[in-house]
């Protein structure tokens, strides 16, 4: 009896759904019936069930999940056509006795509804529903899943199922392409009318039931799962390796490499996992090349293909590792994937540096490369393998753009989604393991797992484990290093010595209270190393000598530490910390025992000192640094004389503040503004930048204060009655967000000097339509506060501004006349017709549109009004045709009609035709990193 009473419960303690589906691969659809069984598990009284139905995220551009394409700049959702969208249609839910049963779907959440019960649903009681709908794939080149052009469809939450139920309420999390589901835990049973040729691959219990009639049926079973893996193609690509603890199946690319080859090494990570974390519960887990290519390695992917730095095994066993972890915990370990995705990250991090340490520990970040002569003065190629990771995080938090670890997902900017929060994660974990010492953290992670395989767990299951297998105090690792932002940065205040003896001060620059490691080295090699605990920070002791030459914190960067710089002493020689200098080609990373100075070949042009190549020298390493310096010295060409440009910075962060960073400037630079005439300008700036407290709005806000002092040759060849000197203050204010369907910018600026001042304002909007029109709009207005010049030189331009504080990079800034005349710049009145009153010494208002007709190409028309002294103000106008290839970068204007007439019947069109181009490779690279930040 009490057996059976144990297998009465097994059977009903969750939800069950039963599925019969047919794919229709031409229409790309499947037609469901399904019958849930829903059990309430909790205490409470349910009077609404809620269902998940991510597919439905792909049905419109207004979802959450368009909404997450467009923050991030990808532009192909919105653009796609509607046939490639996904969707569920044709939902009917009716219970046992084929009674209606009512739903509801939000439009702000139309991946989830919610069924309205006919009656209360009390704890422990079960009802089952019979649903009927219409799953419409989507394309894969959205997220990778869903159907390509090759014929192969990999189907993931595709069908609807219960949300998980806690803390009284049901998640209710929509799709945002992060792999978060909240799906509450079931069992399956799938029959699958697969058309031929498709067969099917997954990561359930699977059988072939029938093969007749161009069809194939399929019956798959899964028990205690969350979501599952079902990859539908012509000619199966997956192949199986059984070992004594699960079946993997996998397609993961390497043609390189032979079955066996990668049966190995196959073999020997599924053995480490099992022996590191815990037996998979599940006999079969599929591995993918769609799964690795969502979550690539980052660093590794990133390095092209013909330099081959690492042997082949080596590339297969780090990608196939990554991948199958990332299945294995998403499968088997159940937490909040959402909340708590910190532990999957932290975990399966870990574990691939574990797995380095034990079979590649000699490994370089640069592989091979590192062993090119060459390069070994680059600290680039001299870092340990699992070093890299400390760097990818370092690049945040130097920008100042690191996230708490506990953080929801949904709130990470994608570069720390993706790349810098898993990392720290990793490395967090791994700093507790070597603090704790003992296998401490390794048993611990078995322990929760184990855990899990048997109920919801969360964070809090974790932090009670890892505090009930120490006696050590971990508080500071959930306050600290897991729930806030705070920086790391211990430092040597006094080193005083003996023969015998060392007395140390360590100070703790941050107030973030956690131990770290003090190293004692002898000619590089480790001598001694200890754990100073809290209570031995912002203290003083006194250790051994141990003929140690030089005393170091955090030597192997166990702790995440926001400055390495200062981490070190030495004990001998006159002056201890005497970095030496380095010179290094083009970039590296930062190197902590020497002050860096790189330098790089560097060439301009414009059209007066012509080709100016030069050498350029800075200090700026891949890490961003508190005092920036930036000389760029070149030759011109056509002058026979030196010119080039100077930056000297310093930058302050705000970790608490929605100001976050403060830079303080001077900048000069020397150029030819004519064929016989020079300018030099001298730039002191202030820059305020202010980020809204929720890091993934795109809002940015800058307030910039600067003083341009400018000293102007005089040139016989450029008549324009502009003083040779002049100083002008200038203070901005922007304010922007954009995104891929809205752009918004706004911009206030007031300059003052002696013979002049002007206040002004720009307004620019842009707008993609769901029919993939889009429109442009800028407003412009300025006027003059007092103006005693006599001459355009300070006035307002209407098509083409004189530039007097020498901002804009025009390749030819006093050309009135032939190809470098037409270059166009977006700034003041905008137009781009030459009106044969081009400037403005009062006040001048313009409005810019342009709209697209065709892909690219796009009508504009501009109009405004002018005021100059002693005239009435002018109503100007033009229109053309535009091909706006890349915004703001690279764009043609060709004019039709404008208060000069019929521009296009006119002589000399060619001449009148304007362009825009960007030459900067920054400005370029800034364009398809924006998505990451």
């Amino acid at each position: 009896m009490f057996i059976a009473l144990l297998a009465f419960s097994k059977q009903y303690a969750q939800h069950r759904s039963t599925m019969n589906v047919e794919m229709n691969s031409e229409k790309k659809t499947l037609a469901v019936t399904q019958e849930l069984l829903f059990f309430n598990e909790s205490n409470d009284t349910l009077t609404t069930i809620v269902l998940n139905d991510w597919n439905n995220a792909f049905s419109n551009k207004n979802t959450p999940l368009a909404k997450r394409f467009s923050d991030e700049f990808y532009r192909g959702f919105h653009l796609a056509k509607e046939e490639e969208r996904g969707s569920t249609n044709e939902l009917r839910i009716v219970d046992l006795s084929n009674q209606l049963v009512t739903w509801e779907r939000t439009t702000k959440n139309p991946d989830y509804i919610t069924i309205k019960l006919n009656q209360q649903l009390l704890p422990n009681q079960k009802i089952t529903f019979k649903l009927s709908y219409v799953s419409k794939i989507p394309s894969d080149k959205f997220t990778k899943f869903g159907y390509n052009n090759s014929g192969t469809i990999g189907l993931k939450n595709w069908f609807l199922t219960p949300a998980r139920y806690e803390n009284h309420a049901f998640v209710k999390n929509s799709n945002n392409n992060l792999d978060d589901i909240a799906n509450a835990i079931s069992d399956f049973a799938i029959f699958l009318k697969l058309p031929k040729p498709l067969a099917a691959t997954t990561d359930f219990n699977s059988k072939k039931l029938s093969d007749e009639n161009g069809f194939t049926i399929y019956k798959f079973s899964g028990e205690n799962r969350t979501d599952f893996n079902i990859i539908a193609e012509p000619n199966i690509t997956f192949k199986s390796y059984t070992n004594a603890s699960s079946e993997v199946l996998t397609d993961l690319k390497d043609n390189k490499l032979n079955d066996i080859q990668k049966a190995i090494a196959i073999d020997r990570i599924v053995t480490f996992s099992k022996n590191l974390i815990g037996s998979y519960p599940y006999e079969k887990i599929v591995v993918s090349q769609t799964s690795y290519e969502r979550n690539p390695f980052y660093g590794l992917n990133q390095l092209p293909s013909f330099l081959s730095p690492f042997p082949d095994e080596f590339i297969y066993e780090i990608k196939f590792l990554k991948t199958y972890l990332n299945e294995f915990l998403k499968s088997s370990l159940h937490l909040d994937p959402r909340k708590d995705n910190w532990i999957y990250d932290g975990i399966q991090v870990y574990a691939m540096m574990k797995y380095i340490d034990e079979y590649y520990p000699e490994t370089k970040m640069m592989g091979s490369i590192s062993k090119i002569k060459l390069l070994k003065s680059f600290n680039l190629t001299n870092i340990e393998f699992n070093e890299q990771y400390s760097y990818f995080y370092m690049l945040m938090a130097r920008r100042n753009l690191d996230q708490p670890l506990g953080s929801p997902k949904t709130s990470l900017i994608k570069f720390n989604e993706q790349i810098a929060s898993k990392y720290r994660a990793g490395l967090s974990i791994r700093f507790l393991d070597d603090y704790l010492q003992n296998n401490t953290v390794s048993n611990s992670i078995a322990k929760f797992y184990k855990e899990s395989n048997t109920k919801q767990i969360s964070s809090d299951d974790f932090e009670r484990i890892l505090k009930a297998n120490t006696t050590k105090d971990i508080e500071w690792f959930f306050n600290t290093i897991i729930n806030s932002r705070a920086i790391i940065d211990y430092k040597f205040s006094s080193v005083t010595k003996t023969k015998d003896s060392i007395t140390i001060s360590v100070k703790n620059r941050t107030g973030a209270q956690i131990p770290i490691p003090l190293y004692g080295t002898k000619k590089g090699e480790i001598v001694f190393k200890q754990w100073l605990d809290i209570d031995a920070c912002d203290s003083t002791f006194t250790i051994a000598r141990n003929t140690v030459d030089k005393i170091v914190l955090n030597l192997k960067n166990e702790v995440p530490e926001y400055n390495l710089r200062n981490n070190w002493k030495k004990l001998d020689g006159f002056f201890p910390n005497n970095r030496p200098v380095k010179f290094v080609f083009m970039k590296d990373l930062e190197d902590p025992y020497y002050n860096q100075v790189l330098y790089v070949p560097s060439i301009g042009y414009n059209l007066y000192d012509g080709l100016t190549p030069g050498l350029r020298l800075h200090n700026k390493t891949i890490l961003e640094k508190p005092f920036i310096f930036d000389i760029n010295p070149s030759y011109s060409t056509k002058s026979n004389n030196l010119s080039g440009s100077a930056l000297i910075a310093v930058n302050q962060n705000f970790r608490n503040s929605r100001l976050f960073n403060a830079r303080y400037s001077f900048s000069t630079s020397y150029f030819h503004y004519a064929e016989d005439a020079t300018y030099l300008k001298l730039n002191p700036t202030v820059q305020l930048r202010i980020r809204q407290s929720n890091f993934r709005d795109n809002r940015k806000q800058l307030i910039l204060f600067r003083q341009v002092m400018v000293n102007k040759e005089k040139s016989e060849l450029v008549i324009d009655n502009s003083p040779s000197n002049y100083s002008v203050f200038d203070a901005r204010y922007i304010n922007t967000k954009t995104e891929v369907t809205n752009h918004f910018n706004f911009a206030t600026n007031i300059q003052l000097a002696g013979n002049f001042g002007k206040l002004t304002a720009e307004i620019e909007y842009r707008k993609l339509f769901e029919n993939n029109r889009q429109i442009n709009l800028r407003f412009y207005a300025g006027s003059f506060l007092y103006n005693k010049t006599q001459s355009d030189f300070f006035s307002f331009a209407l098509d083409r501004p004189t530039d007097y504080l020498f901002d804009y990079s025009y390749l030819g800034r006093s050309e009135s006349t032939g190809l470098f005349s037409q270059q166009y710049i977006i700034a003041e009145g905008g137009f781009k017709s030459k009106i044969d009153t081009p400037f403005a010494n009062r006040w001048i208002s313009s409005f810019n549109a342009s709209y697209s007709v065709w892909n690219w190409i796009e009508v504009y028309g501009d109009v405004g009004l002018i005021k100059n002294r002693d005239r009435n103000a002018r109503f100007v106008y033009d229109s053309g045709i535009r091909l706006n290839l890349v915004t703001d970068y690279f764009e043609l204007y060709f004019p039709v009609y404008s208060n000069n007439g019929w521009e296009v019947a006119q002589n000399n069109y060619n001449e009148k035709v304007r362009f825009i181009v960007t030459f900067s490779p920054k400005t370029l690279i800034n364009l398809f990193n924006r998505k990451w930040f």
